[in-house]
């Protein structure tokens, strides 16, 4: 099981979360992604999203330089 990196500091929201969204589609089941993003919403927008979506979001942190780092696990299934 690998790791995919997206890298959406200096966006606004939505738009993170829109690009971990798109991401996401296309990753097989079980993959994780890591998001490293800058604005502060992100973090009530990705508890959020996975909360809506079934992915489970495993862990985030404050890195240096006020970089903010989530790291989501793809659901298992597609929704039928």
């Amino acid at each position: 099981m690998g790791e995919t990196l997206l890298d959406v500091k200096g966006m606004a929201c939505p738009l993170p979360v829109l690009r971990a969204n798109r991401v996401l589609r296309g990753l097989p089941p079980g993959e994780r992604l890591r998001v490293l993003a800058t604005d502060r919403a992100a973090v009530a927008d990705f508890q959020a999203y996975c909360r809506e979506t079934g992915h489970a979001l495993i862990a985030w942190s404050e890195e240096k330089g006020g970089v903010l780092s989530f790291l989501i696990r793809r659901r298992e299934k597609d929704p039928e």
